[in-house]
């Protein structure tokens, strides 16, 4: 969310630490499309009922590249708004029953917003005008553990929920949000009911908490609602940063690990409810905002070489987060550097041309198809001030910025959806697209005076991909060099599976295609995938089924046995240790190729992931799409220490 307290926190913590965080910098990428609106703004959302809207989508959602589809494989795009307040507005000192300690001087009571003052299904209502069809609806951890009942003024519009917890308000939220037709995607937002996202204590999952409390609490949301098909999505931490002492980072292997982090529960929600979407956003902050230390936003750059993996290979959804008045290393402080300003320009700084190259940079590269790292990128909060905003910046900003979400055919979601407004009917939170009054009228978006509104149109309004979505081929990468990475649900089960190795396993609706020499690292697809047989597994780690010839002269090799497919390996270090392979429904042919990459890449000139490197600084080995990898060559002469240097490839017919 938007944190117009982060000037003060940063200014807190800067003397705390000296230490410089290391930013994460992407490759250029492809551009994305230029700013040229697709829609007419001058009409309105498209208003379904809770009946029509229910009607038009099936529930469970899943992937299919860069798109979100339903049940029936049409496309489902997320047009979102945030119904915060379930995480708090309190900001973190003072009475928490006192609008002057709150956010906006608006005090949620840990429940989301506006039921103090209008019926749910009035909300509701406003909901569909405004052409939404999913809510991302953020709480705190300490909602789940908070058995005191919310206040009876809290529910004056709403006395259906009086006596209830916090919680008992969240599950009423939900199913009435799901009845009504809406998709909800649950958000950890925090872990305390702290107004986020400065320097408050809940900059990571495992600040104020441990990580296994943060997956206990996602392991009990999740199947509180896991009968309910339309509570799509696990948004699993909100807004990932510095904690003023530390960096959070991508794919270090220790406690601040947010790619090893997110990936784990990931995979530990699905073993739970494989039917959930798992959205991971992006490092928000890492580094010193002060010039003379490295200091930035990465967001999704990091994915370029280090995608995650999950056991289901259709359900990753990446997220980003952007507001004018923050920037690619701009923090969004203001009141110089003892406030932890910089001298960075803020995303409404730039130049069309540079908003655009720095959105795609940070987020939209990764709907790039074909790649290890493609998967649909929810822009999951953005907005600005409307009524009574002045700067000509924002404004600028936000006109330009819809404009990409709208060429680029981008999930959104706005933030905020609720707010209050006082009896003139003036905006508590100019930011919030309704602002409800103590006697419920209502100030919307949609409402006369607003100057957000045809922007706002020309999104929900915009032409973009409806429909049937093609299936596409997976490509998936697995990196053992930062922890085991067992993205197979049969191999998960067998535990450890090649003792003191670092083991990797593609998901199984996948196979191994290709490795890395020396990192560790492998890639995955289903492309023209054989069906797999009953059959048990096979964890070769000698050469006893080199039986079709020596194919790799002098050098150890692992060979699957006939008719299987690699799909998994362990190794020390890089050095190979072992093949994981499983049996194929069908024949495959035994005659094959060499595929050497000791002194250079050896990747198909067209075909899956051949555009993006998922062995970032080594030498890649890989089949071709139609091909199936069947063994593994290797060497500890010449201080080659065992690294992968040859592949057999075989086809597929």
């Amino acid at each position: 969310m938007p944190d117009r307290f982060l000037r003060a926190a940063v200014t807190r913590a800067l003397p705390a630490t000296l230490a410089a965080g290391s930013l994460l910098i992407g490759a250029v990428p492809a551009a994305v499309a230029a700013a040229t609106p697709a829609a007419v703004a001058g009409s309105g959302p498209v208003v379904l009922t809770g009946q029509q809207l229910a009607a038009s989508w099936t529930g469970p959602l899943s992937t299919r590249g860069r798109y979100i589809v339903d049940a029936k494989g049409n496309r489902f795009k997320l047009k979102a708004g945030n119904w915060d307040g379930a995480q708090s507005h309190y900001l973190g000192s003072g009475d928490a029953s006192d609008p002057a300690d709150n956010q906006a001087g608006e005090v949620s009571n840990n429940i989301p917003m506006g039921l103090d003052r209008t019926p749910i299904d009035k909300i509701l209502a406003d909901f569909h005008a405004l052409g939404l069809n999913t809510i991302r609806l953020p709480y705190a951890d300490a909602m789940i553990d908070d058995e005191g009942t919310v206040p009876d003024s809290a529910m004056a519009a709403n006395p259906q929920l009086k006596g209830k917890t916090p919680l008992e308000v969240y599950d009423a939220v939900v199913k009435a949000l799901t009845t009504d037709g809406f998709a909800v995607v649950l958000n950890n937002h925090t872990t305390t009911y702290h107004w986020c996202c400065g320097l408050d204590g809940n900059e990571r999952w495992n600040k104020g908490q441990s990580t296994e409390k943060w997956e206990d609490d996602w392991r009990f949301m999740v199947n509180r609602y896991k009968d309910n098909k339309r509570v799509v999505g696990a948004d699993l931490r909100n807004e990932v940063r510095r904690d003023g002492t530390d960096d959070p980072n991508w794919g270090w292997g220790n406690d601040k690990d947010e790619y090893a982090a997110f990936e784990d529960i990931g995979n530990k929600i699905l073993e739970q409810n494989p039917d959930v979407l798992i959205i991971m956003e992006g490092i928000n902050w890492q580094g010193i905002p002060q010039g003379m230390f490295p200091h930035g936003r990465p967001m999704l750059t990091p994915v370029r070489t280090l995608s995650n993996t999950l056991i289901e290979s259709d359900k990753l959804v990446y997220s980003a987060h952007f507001y004018g008045f923050t920037g690619p290393n701009h923090t969004g402080a203001s009141g110089g550097w003892q406030n932890g300003e910089t001298n960075d320009p803020r995303y409404r700084d730039l130049s069309p041309e540079d908003l655009v190259k720095a959105v795609n940079d940070e987020a939209l590269f990764v709907t790039q198809s074909g790649q290890h790292f493609t998967a649909p990128v929810w822009v999951s909060e953005f907005g600005t001030a409307g009524r009574g905003q002045t700067d000509a910046k924002e404004k600028d900003w936000f006109h330009r910025f819809t404009d990409i979400l709208v060429n680029n055919d981008t999930d959104f979601a706005i933030w905020p959806l609720v707010g209050w407004a006082d009896g003139n009917g003036t905006p508590n939170d100019n930011w919030a697209a309704l602002a409800y009054a103590a006697d419920g009228k209502r100030t919307g978006l949609e409402d006369t005076g607003d100057w957000r509104t045809a922007d706002w149109n020309k999104l929900v309004n915009a032409n973009g991909k409806t429909g049937q979505v093609a299936q596409v081929n997976h490509w998936n990468m697995l990196a053992t060099n930062v922890a085991d990475e067992d993205a197979s649900a049969t191999m998960r089960l067998k535990g450890d599976w090649s003792h003191g190795n670092r083991k990797g396993s593609c998901p199984d609706s996948e196979r191994l295609i290709a490795l890395g020499r020396g990192n560790g690292t492998g890639l995955c697809t289903d492309a023209d995938q054989p069906a797999k047989d009953d059959g048990s597994w096979t964890t070769v780690t000698d050469e006893r089924y080199v039986t079709h010839g020596d194919w790799a002269g002098g050098y150890n090799k692992l060979e699957c046995p006939e008719n299987s497919f690699a799909v998994g390996f362990s190794n020390d270090g890089g050095s190979m240790r072992a093949l994981v392979c499983a049996p194929s429904a069908e024949p495959l042919p035994t005659k094959g190729r060499d595929v050497w990459f000791d002194h250079g890449d050896n990747r198909p000139a067209s075909g899956g992931s051949t555009a993006s490197d998922w062995a970032a600084g080594y030498y890649k080995g890989q089949c071709a799409d139609g091909e199936y990898l069947a063994g593994v060559g290797f060497t500890w002469k010449w201080n080659e220490h065992g690294v992968p240097d040859v592949l057999l490839c075989r086809p597929l017919n």
